[in-house]
C-alpha cells in the first residue's frame, strides 16, 4: 500500500552515507537521485524511502508522532538493523524487545532526529 516515504535532512552527505549503510542490511541501494534527494529500495514495485533537502530550503524538521517502520524480517534482523543505526550515530529510542504477544521491535532516531523502528510481527 506505501509508494514511498520522504524524510528530510539538513546534511544530505551525512543522511546518504548512514542510510547507505544502514538499508544496505536490507537490500536496498540508492534507485534514484538528484542533487536534493536520494531513493532508496530494493527493487521496481517495492516500497521506497527517501531523504531529501527540503524543497522549500527552509531547515528540515521532525514530525511530531511520525515514524518509519522498516521490516526487519526476523529478531536478528530487527537487531541488526538497530545495532547498526546506533553504531552509525542514531540515538536510541528503546532497544530491540518483544511488545505485546506478537510485535518486536527496536527504536531510534537518525542524524537528523527523524524517528524509525525495525520491527517483525510474530
Amino acid at each position: 500500500m506505501i509508494g514511498y516515504v520522504t524524510i528530510g535532512t539538513n546534511d544530505l552527505p551525512r543522511a546518504e552515507a548512514f542510510y547507505n549503510e544502514l538499508l544496505g542490511l536490507l537490500g536496498a541501494k540508492i534507485l534514484l537521485s538528484d542533487d536534493r534527494m536520494r531513493f532508496y529500495g530494493t527493487g521496481p514495485g517495492a516500497p521506497i524511502l527517501s531523504i531529501c533537502k527540503p524543497y522549500d530550503e527552509k531547515e528540515a524538521s521532525v514530525g511530531n508522532g511520525v515514524m518509519v517502520a522498516l521490516a526487519g524480517g526476523s529478531k536478528e534482523g530487527c537487531d541488526a538493523l538497530y545495532n547498526k543505526a546506533i553504531e552509525l550515530g542514531a540515538s536510541d529510542e528503546g532497544p530491540p524487545g518483544q511488545r505485546g504477544d506478537s510485535f518486536y521491535g527496536g527504536y531510534w532516531r537518525d542524524l537528523d532526529g527523524n524517528k524509525f523502528v525495525a520491527f517483525h510481527m510474530g
